[in-house]
């Protein structure tokens, strides 16, 4: 690097390590085959449209039963796959909680634009955060799992 700090490090990839002069320390540090680090690259303007995209969004909802469900419902009545949904607690709001979600899919899209329609009309805060192109990474099959279970009193 240029200007080193001590004690500074990133994760990040190969292409940066090339491109920003830095020295690689460890490689391929997941866990899981699957784990992947997430990068952000934010811009002023929206990329252009690719043939797989993904959308990124933060929402709250009402302190009611059924709240989310009714959120998420929004996306279900319109097949839109949910990739990604995380839940954190707002700051200095105790037992309140902001959702991070991202589905497949262009927020220009008819279907997830009316998605993102309803989630306004159920939700108490809704933000955008922008669409881009899905990683090209495939997706492992699903695998079936079945497990014997032991039968009691036999």
């Amino acid at each position: 690097a240029t200007n080193p700090e001590p004690g500074v490090a990133v994760i990040a990839s190969a292409l940066a390590a090339e491109l920003y002069d830095l020295e690689i320390l460890d490689r391929d540090i997941e866990d899981f085959p699957f784990n992947y680090t997430r990068f952000f690259v934010l811009a002023l303007e929206d990329p252009p449209r690719a043939q797989r995209n993904k959308t990124s969004l933060v929402f709250s909802t009402r302190h009611r039963p059924g709240a989310l469900y009714e959120c998420l419902g929004e996306f279900a009545r319109r097949r839109i796959n949910l990739t990604k949904i995380e839940s954190r607690p707002r700051l200095n709001r105790p037992w309140q909680y902001i959702f991070y979600l991202d589905f497949e899919g262009h927020w220009q899209d008819p279907e997830c634009e009316a998605a993102i329609m309803g989630l306004l009309q159920r939700s108490s805060f809704v933000k955008l955060l922008g669409s881009y192109p899905a990683a090209t990474t495939p997706v492992p099959d699903e695998e079936v799992v079945v497990e014997s279970t032991p039968h009691v009193g036999r």
